[in-house]
Parts: structure tokens; sequence; C-alpha cells
């Protein structure tokens, strides 16, 4: 992979999910009420969550890991 950053990557999955949040009008905190799940730490960019946590996000905010990665 060229010009693969780790850092990158997990900024763009920070915003994704913070995106995702704010679209369906929750808090952080009422976000981990709901799944258990830590969004601040997601947020930012802090931890690499696992295809298991990334999953249960999308069940979260009601959509398909594909949707998860489009674009638009």
């Amino acid at each position: 992979m060229e010009n693969f950053s780790k850092e990158a990557a997990l900024l763009e999955l920070a915003k994704r999910v913070k995106e995702l949040r704010k679209l369906k009008g929750v808090s952080q905190q009422n976000a981990y009420n709901d799944t258990g799940i830590h969004f601040a730490r997601i947020e930012q960019g802090k931890i690499d969550i696992s295809h298991t946590t990334l999953h249960r996000i999308c069940e979260y905010f009601e959509i398909s890991l594909k949707e998860f990665f489009d674009d638009n």
C-alpha cells in the first residue's frame, strides 16, 4: 500500500463516526449509553477499532458497512 498512513485512516474514521452521530442527533454520552462504545476516543482518532465495533456502530446508525465507507 503506497502512502498508507494509520493516522490519516484513523482521522477519516473519526470524521465519519462524528458525522453520523451528529446526523442522528445524539451526544457522545448518549451514544455511549446506547452502545457501550466510547465514541469520544474514536472521534479523536486515538484508537483503532475492530471490525466488530465498526459493525456495531453501523447497526446503531442503521447503515451498512458499504454505506459507512461511501463518499456521499
